[in-house]
Protein backbone atom coordinates (compact mmCIF):
# COMPACT_ATOMS: atom_id res chain seq x y z
CA UNK A 1 0.00 0.00 0.00
CA UNK A 2 1.43 3.55 -0.94
CA UNK A 3 1.01 6.36 0.92
CA UNK A 4 0.24 9.55 -0.72
CA UNK A 5 0.98 12.99 0.50
CA UNK A 6 -3.17 13.80 1.87
CA UNK A 7 -2.75 10.06 3.58
CA UNK A 8 -0.01 11.61 5.38
CA UNK A 9 -1.59 14.70 6.09
CA UNK A 10 -4.95 13.03 7.44
CA UNK A 11 -2.68 11.12 9.62
CA UNK A 12 -1.17 13.89 11.40
CA UNK A 13 -4.49 15.71 11.34
CA UNK A 14 -5.32 12.22 13.30
CA UNK A 15 -2.81 12.27 16.08
CA UNK A 16 -3.12 16.03 16.66
CA UNK A 17 -6.84 15.80 17.20
CA UNK A 18 -5.80 12.75 19.57
CA UNK A 19 -2.63 14.43 21.79
CA UNK A 20 -4.87 17.82 22.03
CA UNK A 21 -3.52 20.87 21.87
CA UNK A 22 0.07 21.54 22.68
CA UNK A 23 0.72 22.57 26.63
CA UNK A 24 1.22 26.06 26.69
CA UNK A 25 4.22 26.23 28.85
CA UNK A 26 4.61 29.67 29.50
CA UNK A 27 1.22 29.34 31.73
CA UNK A 28 3.25 26.93 33.75
CA UNK A 29 5.44 29.86 34.92
CA UNK A 30 2.76 32.40 34.60
CA UNK A 31 0.22 30.33 37.33
CA UNK A 32 2.52 30.06 39.97
CA UNK A 33 3.84 33.71 40.17
CA UNK A 34 0.47 35.02 39.71
CA UNK A 35 -0.96 32.73 42.89
CA UNK A 36 2.04 33.68 44.82
CA UNK A 37 1.29 37.57 44.15
CA UNK A 38 -2.36 36.80 45.07
CA UNK A 39 -2.06 35.50 48.16
CA UNK A 40 0.89 38.14 49.56
CA UNK A 41 -2.10 40.47 48.57
CA UNK A 42 -5.22 39.27 50.04
CA UNK A 43 -4.03 35.96 51.72
CA UNK A 44 -5.30 32.29 51.46
CA UNK A 45 -8.77 31.96 52.38
CA UNK A 46 -9.45 34.89 49.55
CA UNK A 47 -7.60 33.53 46.63
CA UNK A 48 -9.78 32.34 44.04
CA UNK A 49 -9.43 30.79 40.84
CA UNK A 50 -10.89 33.50 38.62
CA UNK A 51 -8.27 35.90 39.77
CA UNK A 52 -5.30 33.78 39.39
CA UNK A 53 -6.53 32.91 35.67
CA UNK A 54 -6.96 37.02 35.03
CA UNK A 55 -3.24 37.60 36.14
CA UNK A 56 -1.91 35.16 34.46
CA UNK A 57 -3.29 35.67 31.09
CA UNK A 58 -5.74 32.61 30.75
CA UNK A 59 -9.07 31.03 31.59
CA UNK A 60 -10.35 29.04 34.97
CA UNK A 61 -11.48 26.33 32.37
CA UNK A 62 -7.46 26.23 31.28
CA UNK A 63 -6.73 25.91 35.33
CA UNK A 64 -9.57 23.38 35.57
CA UNK A 65 -8.01 21.35 33.24
CA UNK A 66 -4.26 21.28 34.84
CA UNK A 67 -5.67 21.57 38.65
CA UNK A 68 -7.97 19.72 40.95
CA UNK A 69 -8.62 22.89 42.91
CA UNK A 70 -7.53 26.05 43.86
CA UNK A 71 -5.85 24.16 46.71
CA UNK A 72 -3.33 21.94 44.62
CA UNK A 73 -2.86 25.16 42.68
CA UNK A 74 -1.35 26.98 45.81
CA UNK A 75 0.49 23.46 46.74
CA UNK A 76 2.17 23.46 42.93
CA UNK A 77 2.93 27.15 43.28
CA UNK A 78 4.82 26.75 46.68
CA UNK A 79 6.73 23.87 45.22
CA UNK A 80 7.80 25.26 41.81
CA UNK A 81 8.90 29.05 43.44
CA UNK A 82 9.45 28.36 46.72
CA UNK A 83 11.68 24.93 45.69
CA UNK A 84 12.82 22.24 47.81
CA UNK A 85 16.77 22.90 48.18
CA UNK A 86 18.47 19.72 49.34
CA UNK A 87 20.41 19.71 52.51
CA UNK A 88 24.27 20.15 51.01
CA UNK A 89 27.30 17.80 51.39
CA UNK A 90 30.06 20.15 52.99
CA UNK A 91 31.95 17.41 54.64
CA UNK A 92 30.49 19.19 58.31
CA UNK A 93 27.58 16.86 60.07
CA UNK A 94 26.97 20.43 61.97
CA UNK A 95 26.90 22.74 58.96
CA UNK A 96 25.16 20.40 56.95
CA UNK A 97 22.15 20.30 59.23
CA UNK A 98 22.34 24.10 59.74
CA UNK A 99 21.99 24.32 56.42
CA UNK A 100 19.22 22.05 55.89
CA UNK A 101 16.97 23.64 58.90
CA UNK A 102 17.62 27.16 58.07
CA UNK A 103 16.76 26.52 54.52
CA UNK A 104 12.95 25.33 55.63
CA UNK A 105 13.10 28.27 58.20
CA UNK A 106 14.10 30.61 54.68
CA UNK A 107 11.17 28.98 52.54
CA UNK A 108 9.02 29.64 55.01
CA UNK A 109 10.05 32.95 56.20
CA UNK A 110 10.94 34.64 53.37
CA UNK A 111 8.06 33.93 51.08
CA UNK A 112 4.24 34.38 51.89
CA UNK A 113 4.05 30.67 52.46
CA UNK A 114 4.37 31.44 56.30
CA UNK A 115 1.66 32.33 58.61
CA UNK A 116 -0.37 34.01 55.72
CA UNK A 117 -0.50 30.34 53.90
CA UNK A 118 0.66 27.22 55.86
CA UNK A 119 -2.08 26.98 58.98
CA UNK A 120 -4.55 27.53 56.27
CA UNK A 121 -3.33 24.69 53.95
CA UNK A 122 -2.18 22.26 56.54
CA UNK A 123 -6.06 22.76 57.97
CA UNK A 124 -7.41 21.75 54.50
CA UNK A 125 -5.17 19.36 54.31
CA UNK A 126 -6.93 17.48 57.11
CA UNK A 127 -10.18 16.53 54.76
CA UNK A 128 -8.64 16.23 51.68
CA UNK A 129 -6.59 12.76 51.56
CA UNK A 130 -5.50 13.69 47.97
CA UNK A 131 -4.14 16.63 48.25
CA UNK A 132 -2.38 15.98 51.30
CA UNK A 133 -0.63 12.72 49.32
CA UNK A 134 0.34 15.22 46.91
CA UNK A 135 1.74 18.11 49.36
CA UNK A 136 3.62 15.51 50.93
CA UNK A 137 4.89 14.07 48.03
CA UNK A 138 6.19 17.22 46.50
CA UNK A 139 7.25 19.25 49.60
CA UNK A 140 7.52 17.64 53.06
CA UNK A 141 9.00 14.07 51.90
CA UNK A 142 11.55 15.57 49.60
CA UNK A 143 13.01 18.11 52.41
CA UNK A 144 12.84 15.60 55.04
CA UNK A 145 15.37 12.39 52.33
CA UNK A 146 17.47 15.26 52.14
CA UNK A 147 18.01 15.70 55.73
CA UNK A 148 17.85 12.44 56.33
CA UNK A 149 20.57 11.45 54.03
CA UNK A 150 23.01 14.14 55.63
CA UNK A 151 21.90 12.48 58.99
CA UNK A 152 23.29 8.96 57.51
CA UNK A 153 26.32 10.78 56.31
CA UNK A 154 27.02 12.01 59.45
CA UNK A 155 26.66 8.41 60.91
CA UNK A 156 29.30 7.26 58.01
CA UNK A 157 31.69 9.55 58.99
CA UNK A 158 31.09 8.46 62.83
CA UNK A 159 29.70 11.86 63.87
CA UNK A 160 26.57 10.52 64.87
CA UNK A 161 25.90 7.36 67.01
CA UNK A 162 24.83 4.25 64.81
CA UNK A 163 21.54 3.36 66.86
CA UNK A 164 20.01 6.95 66.22
CA UNK A 165 16.58 7.18 65.45
CA UNK A 166 16.56 9.03 62.15
CA UNK A 167 13.08 9.23 62.11
CA UNK A 168 12.43 10.87 65.61
CA UNK A 169 15.61 13.29 64.42
CA UNK A 170 14.22 14.65 61.01
CA UNK A 171 11.10 15.66 63.90
CA UNK A 172 13.28 16.39 66.51
CA UNK A 173 14.99 19.00 64.17
CA UNK A 174 12.34 20.55 61.79
CA UNK A 175 9.06 20.81 64.05
CA UNK A 176 10.17 23.99 65.86
CA UNK A 177 10.40 25.76 62.75
CA UNK A 178 7.19 24.48 61.38
CA UNK A 179 5.66 24.73 65.36
CA UNK A 180 6.65 28.56 65.04
CA UNK A 181 5.09 28.93 62.16
CA UNK A 182 1.67 27.36 62.73
CA UNK A 183 0.94 28.90 65.90
CA UNK A 184 2.90 32.23 65.43
CA UNK A 185 4.25 32.16 68.80
CA UNK A 186 7.43 32.91 68.50
CA UNK A 187 9.57 33.89 65.29
CA UNK A 188 11.89 31.40 63.11
CA UNK A 189 15.20 33.47 63.72
CA UNK A 190 18.05 33.52 61.45
CA UNK A 191 19.66 31.60 64.73
CA UNK A 192 17.28 29.37 65.69
CA UNK A 193 18.69 26.41 63.22
CA UNK A 194 21.92 26.46 65.21
CA UNK A 195 20.36 26.41 68.00
CA UNK A 196 18.22 23.32 67.60
CA UNK A 197 20.62 21.73 66.00
CA UNK A 198 23.09 21.93 68.70
CA UNK A 199 20.76 20.61 71.27
CA UNK A 200 19.57 17.32 69.04
CA UNK A 201 23.48 16.65 68.40
CA UNK A 202 23.75 16.68 72.08
CA UNK A 203 21.76 13.88 72.35
CA UNK A 204 23.37 11.97 69.71
CA UNK A 205 26.68 12.81 68.88
CA UNK A 206 29.75 10.48 69.38
CA UNK A 207 32.60 11.09 71.70
CA UNK A 208 34.25 11.63 68.34
CA UNK A 209 32.85 14.70 67.42
CA UNK A 210 32.42 15.74 70.37
CA UNK A 211 36.10 15.48 70.58
CA UNK A 212 36.77 16.99 67.43
CA UNK A 213 34.47 20.06 67.90
CA UNK A 214 35.76 20.78 71.79
CA UNK A 215 32.57 19.73 73.49
CA UNK A 216 31.81 18.27 76.85
CA UNK A 217 30.60 14.53 76.77
CA UNK A 218 28.06 15.79 78.81
CA UNK A 219 27.03 19.14 77.03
Amino acid sequence: MVNTPADAAAATRSATKRSGRPRDTRIDAAVPAAVMEILGEVGYGNLTLEAVAARAGTSKPTLRRRWRSRQHLVVDALTSLVGVEPTPDTGCTHCDLIAGIGGLGQAVTSTIMGRRVLPALVADLAGDPELESVFLERFFHPRRASTAEALRRGIRRGDIRGDADIDLLLDMLASTTYYRVLFGHLPVTTALAEDVVDIVLAGVATDQWRTRHGRAKDS
